[in-house]
Order: structure tokens, then sequence, then C-alpha cells
């Protein structure tokens, strides 16, 4: 490698991570991480047009970069223009700088139209990413490294190992407002709940959330919000019609930034490991969650105030999305399990006089 990373004075940098949800939320310690080293430098986020509201307007951005995925579901022709559009605007920008978080060969491709002299990513990226990297991190502890942990590694490279993770994530003023005005007379604790997941191993049963939320009302009373995308309106419907409390159906009814804004001003969120879950996680939202097929050390809620039960079957954390054990695990990890970490959480804030107690009532 020619070009020293201890040495670099970068105006422009690009960081790339399209997607997913959870992956963005984990890489937010290394944009601030960025700015701190680079207080002068430029800094673009490249990112997939669905998550660009989410990171709209963080301090620590100069720009974000919109990648429609969407472009390649129109057809081989406009797929191949806009690909080549797309990497004209990248090598435009002139960036000294690239960090590839995402590590696969769409954004290996990426980082190599830039033209950039510095390009850096994970030596154990995917897919040959790493061909496209002119300085390579090694991870070799990946496999017992959490996410956030792991890519922090890059920020460590750069000699900002001694900075201190911060996750900033922007809420946006309207949004608050807007959750205040529609839902204040609803009694705390509030509860949010996300029952999806893309993976069918990750997908704790609807009777499971639906036990955990009505022991929780019994005890503190309060109101649970479903949340999740379009998609998850059948689980969430499944949960809803065995509540016995008070419940508002908000899946496939949020942007981000409003779910965003919402789950700031929840008390806590119970939810499988997902997006919507490392987003509370990241915001500080105290968190429950089941974990089935992956592992709470590589991709639990990031930070102390959260609790993640593991089920303890042979196979648990097997990161397979397709079981061939009859998904044993879902009926190991009870609510029962979930329950003391959820009580703890809400008898502190009841301590703390945070919310006050309601009687349960029906909502729906």
């Amino acid at each position: 490698m020619s070009i020293s990373l201890a040495n670099l004075r970068p105006r422009r940098i690009a960081l790339l991570k399209p997607s997913a949800l959870g992956d963005i939320v984990h890489s937010l310690p290394v944009l601030s991480a960025l700015k701190d080293l680079y207080p002068n430098a430029a800094i673009d986020w490249v990112v997939n047009q669905s998550f660009e509201p989410l990171i709209a307007g963080h301090p620590d951005l100069s720009a974000t970069v919109p990648f429609q995925r969407a472009a390649f579901k129109t057809g081989v022709l406009k797929s191949v223009q806009y690909s080549i559009q797309f990497a004209k605007q990248l090598r435009r920008n002139r960036y000294d700088l690239v960090v590839d978080l995402q590590g696969l060969l769409r954004t290996g491709l990426m980082a190599a139209a830039t033209g950039t002299p510095v390009r850096i990513g994970f030596a154990n990226a995917r897919e040959g990413s790493h061909r496209f990297y002119t300085h390579r991190i090694a991870v070799p502890d990946a496999e017992t490294l959490h996410a956030v942990d792991r890519y922090w590694r890059v920020v460590e490279a750069l000699g900002g190992g001694h900075l201190t993770k911060r996750f900033h994530v922007p809420l946006q003023p309207l949004e608050l407002q807007a959750i205040g005005r529609d839902f204040a007379a609803l009694p705390h604790p509030w509860m949010a709940v996300a029952p999806g997941s893309k993976w069918l191993t990750k997908r704790w049963p609807p009777a499971h959330f639906a036990a955990l939320a009505n022991h929780a009302q019994t005890e503190f009373g309060g109101t649970v919000f479903l949340v999740g995308a379009g998609e998850d309106a059948t689980l969430a419907g499944a949960i809803q019609t065995q509540l016995r409390g008070s419940c508002v159906d908000l899946t496939g009814k949020t942007s981000l930034p409003r779910l965003a804004a919402l789950l700031s001003q929840a008390d806590v969120m119970i939810a499988n490991d997902t997006g919507p879950l490392h987003l509370a996680a990241a915001i500080g939202t105290p968190c429950i969650a089941p974990y089935t097929c992956t592992k709470i050390v590589k991709h639990g809620p990031y930070g102390l105030r959260h609790a993640a039960i593991e089920t303890t079957v042979a196979c648990a954390g097997s990161y397979l999305r397709i079981c061939p054990n009859q998904m044993i695990c879902m009926d190991e990890l009870t609510p029962e399990k979930l329950w003391p970490a959820l009580s703890r959480v809400l008898a502190s804030k009841l301590s703390n006089s945070t919310f006050r107690q309601y009687p349960p009532h029906c909502g729906k």
C-alpha cells in the first residue's frame, strides 16, 4: 500500500453502506468518527433511496447519494444505463477517500467507479469486493465480534480507536410533534412491538408477543404500538386480536423518520433481530428481544440498556434462513423467559415516575 492511512487528509469522503436498516444504524458511529478525525472534510453517504430519509439531516453528513435499487428491476438495458450514470456521478464527486462497510460486489464496483486513490474495505468482504480496495482491513475475530465493533476496525485503522462510539439518529421535529399530537392521550408505558422479519427463523410467534404484552399490560397497563413494514400486517393483526389492552396498529403506516420519532418516545421496544430493534437501541430506548438463529454477541442490540434473550437449543445461532429442525427454538424460547427483563424495565420506569400506571383497557 503506497499511501499511509495515518497521513490521510481527505477533503471529500464517501461512506458506502446502502442497506439494510440495521446495518445502517450499526454504521452510524463510523460516520461520526470520520467527522471527528477529519472535521474539515465533506462526507457523503451512498445509501439505498428507501433508507435515505432516516439519515437525511445528520449533522456529520454533507450530503446523501441515493442509490435506486429499484432501477435493477426495470430490465437489463435500463439497469445498465442507470449503473453507468451512477458510476459517472460518483466519479464527478472527486472523493479522496472511500470507505466500503457493505462489502459486496455492488459496493466494490461503486468504490472502483469513484477512481479514488484510497479505497478502504474489509479483507474478508464477500463476492470478491475486496479486490476493489487499495487498503484491506483484516478482522480475524469477525465471528465473535459485534457488527458495530467490526465496522469500528476501519476507524481504528485510521487512527481513531481512542474515539467514543456515538449513535446519532436525526429526529425530525415535525415527526415528534405528530407523535405527541396523535397519541398523547394514550396511556403509558408505551410498548413498541415489531413482530416481523424477512427471515422466518428470526420470527418469534405472534402468540408469544401477545402473551408477553398481555402480561405487561396486566401488571403495568399502557399501550402497545405494533410497528413494521406493510408485509408485517398479518403478524400484527394476529397479535392485536389477542391483546386485552390498548393497542395501535401502525404496521406499514410509518415512514422511517416517523418510526424513529415514535421509538424515541416509547418506554420499551420488543422485537426480533431486525432493523427497527437496532434503530430503537441506537436511539437509547430499552429493548427486549428474542434471539433464535442469530447471536447476541454479533448482532444483539448494542448497548447496556438492552436485554436480548437467546434460545438454548443445540442449533441456536445457526444463521440458517430455512430451519431443518422444525424451529424447535420457538417453543423453547417462551414469553416467560423474556418477562423478567421486560418487567425490570417497566418497573424501573415506574419507580422513576417516567410514566403513570394505568389500568388496562381496550383501545382497539
